[in-house]
């Protein structure tokens, strides 16, 4: 073809707009837009742009190779279409070089102000009353007077209506205005909105703040002025302030770590920066004051229950060896506890009822909502009570629960924002067997998860189950459950042999929280029961012997804390409700 210094190819079968292309015969580009923007067209003697066009050959089949293909100039419909393309291309170009420029002054424009902002310094003055520390959370006139009005001067305390104070916490929110910073500090006991002014705003740190930076700051409380609000309608106007730690910012800043869209493994992963959320510090003070009033209950409840503590490491299981967490005890094999629930009944001859707040573990792969392969077990149990008492005392203690929780105003004002629709269970909570559960949900025609109608011996599904508790819309005691599908140590019902004196109280919106029943208290009866489920009752010596030694009806149950607090705070999944969540995967941090 002669001299090509000026003639440049492109073929969009085979080409590439990449680097590696160079525009000749044997590197072709793809596309003429690409062509165009490496080699510009001009209005004289301008490059030529040629594409591959197959001959006669061509229609011989896909594999005809390219000796059978001729290059021919680009023609003019493609040459115009690839003409407007690139004017769009040079117009966003020039616009993305003038908003480099402009961004680059404008960053000049802060490097020197930053510069200048390092000059100046601020000390505070040494005339001011005394500041008095508090936490964020302190108020009432005899901790903290607040001064209304206005005044000349942002910080004024020569008519002494103001308590000058020093505080100290994190930037939790942050709003910059010309001449004044807006922040607001939380110290997990509260949060104070902060006022900034004069040369307090003009410092290398004010200028460089970021949310998360712990600060000490001093000033003067006032009122809030009418019409803004701030939390607790109260404000610190600041005279003087220190950095103990500047929080990173840009691509490290908090809200690009934990962005509320992110997705949820990336949460779980930054678990410690979540927790600095509102919601999520607020649900772990909820589960703090739900487990004050846990112990409350079982205290003044009648008649009592004792608090104990018992092993976490065992050699015995309570909910069947498929989720049981084996490791090695000093060359005997033992396990992550399932359940409490036998070392209580033994405390029961000498202690009375007893209930222990412990973890338990569970190795089901499962990955439901309401799945924790860590959770916080509450049990209990009674001694010398029948069927009627156990559920009797269970209702009692939820509800006597709920109800200390909310009667502190921060632990109301909480719930209400979690969950607004949350009301106090009304008493007494509906009873249901599981006969009739079986009954109720062919009659809304509620099938098993292969799609079939439920029968009686059925293991009610989660999903079945919860749709049904969301219909009824109130808790619901589902008892009576067949002997096939519950553990072994729970008693049969005299009445029926079939099933067992054993309950489940499930909740809307969360499903089942507690399960308990009726203990076998029959030496013979229990010693049957291991028999029937293979259980080698050797390593339970000591469970079966206190139906030697004084047997006596008694029952018991466990309440997942998690799920209790996912039913009162409104949260999607049990997850939220851990400190730091153990499930399928995941044991980090």
């Amino acid at each position: 073809m002669g001299e090509r210094s000026n003639i440049f190819c492109y073929d969009e079968e085979l080409g590439k707009d990449d680097p590696s292309a160079d525009g000749s015969e044997q590197k072709p580009y793809k596309t003429l837009l690409f062509a165009h923007i490496q080699h510009p067209p001009t209005p004289s003697d301008g490059p030529r742009y040629l594409t591959r066009k197959k001959d006669a050959g061509a229609d011989q089949g896909p594999g005809v190779s390219e000796a059978h293909q001729e290059w021919v100039p680009a023609t003019k419909s493609a040459l115009k279409k690839a003409g407007n393309l690139y004017d769009q291309h040079q117009r966003k170009q020039a616009k993305g070089d003038e908003i480099a420029i402009r961004e680059k002054q404008e960053a000049d424009k802060r490097q020197e102000a930053l510069e200048e902002a390092k000059k100046v310094k601020i000390q505070q003055d040494p005339k001011l009353p005394t500041a008095k520390k508090i936490r964020l959370n302190e108020k009432g006139p005899d901790t903290v007077e607040l001064r209304s009005g206005e005044s000349k001067k942002e910080v004024d305390y020569s008519e002494g209506r103001g308590t000058r104070v020093r505080v100290a916490g994190r930037v939790h929110r942050l709003r910059t205005q010309k001449d004044v910073i807006f922040l607001t500090l939380q110290d997990g006991y509260g949060f104070l909105q902060c006022v900034l002014t004069g040369d307090l705003t003009k410092t290398y740190d004010a200028m460089t703040m970021t949310l998360e930076t712990s600060l000490e700051i001093f000033g003067e409380m006032w009122e809030v002025p009418p019409k803004q609000h701030a939390p607790d309608d109260r404000e610190l106007h600041a005279d003087y302030y220190t950095v103990i730690g500047k929080a990173a910012g840009d691509k490290e800043a908090i809200t690009t770590r934990v962005s509320p869209d992110a997705d949820p493994q990336t949460l779980y992963d930054n678990r410690h920066l979540v927790l600095r959320g509102e919601n999520s510090s607020s649900v772990m003070k909820v589960r703090a004051a739900l487990l004050r009033a846990f112990r409350e209950t079982y205290e003044n409840i009648n008649p009592s229950c004792l608090e104990v503590t018992p092993p976490c490491m065992v050699q015995t299981q309570v909910e069947g060896g498929a989720t049981l967490f084996a490791f090695d005890y000093y060359g005997q094999k033992a396990y992550l506890t399932q359940s409490s629930q036998l070392y209580l009944e033994t405390c029961l001859p000498s202690l009375g009822n007893v209930f222990c707040v412990a973890p338990s573990f569970r190795a089901e792969k499962s990955q439901t909502r309401r799945h924790l392969s860590e959770y916080t077990h509450i049990e209990a149990e009674l001694d010398f009570v029948t069927f009627d008492d156990l559920l009797e005392h269970l209702e009692q203690v939820m509800c006597q629960v709920i109800g200390i929780a909310l009667r502190n105003p921060q632990t109301a004002a909480l719930v209400r924002e979690l969950n607004p629709k949350f009301q106090e269970p009304e008493r007494p909570f509906l009873r249901m067997k599981y006969a009739d559960a079986i009954d109720w949900l062919i009659a809304h025609d509620i099938k098993t998860g292969e799609g079939e109608p439920h029968k009686f011996g059925d293991d009610i599904a989660e999903a079945a189950e919860r749709k049904m508790t969301d219909i009824i819309n109130r808790p619901i005691f589902l008892t009576h459950f067949p002997t096939e599908i519950k553990a072994f140590y729970m008693k049969k019902d005299p009445q029926d042999p079939r099933v067992t004196e054993s309950v489940d109280c499930l909740m809307p919106g969360v499903g089942e929280i507690v399960g308990g029943s009726m203990r076998m208290d029959d030496y013979d009866e229990l010693m049957e029961a291991y028999k029937r489920v293979e259980i080698d009752p050797t390593p339970y010596y000591w469970y079966t012997d206190q139906r030697k030694y004084g047997t006596s009806p008694h029952g018991g149950y466990g309440l997942g804390l998690e799920r209790f607090l996912a039913w009162m705070c409104g949260r999607y999944t049990v997850k939220e409700c851990s400190l730091y969540p153990r499930f399928t995967d995941r044991c980090t941090p």
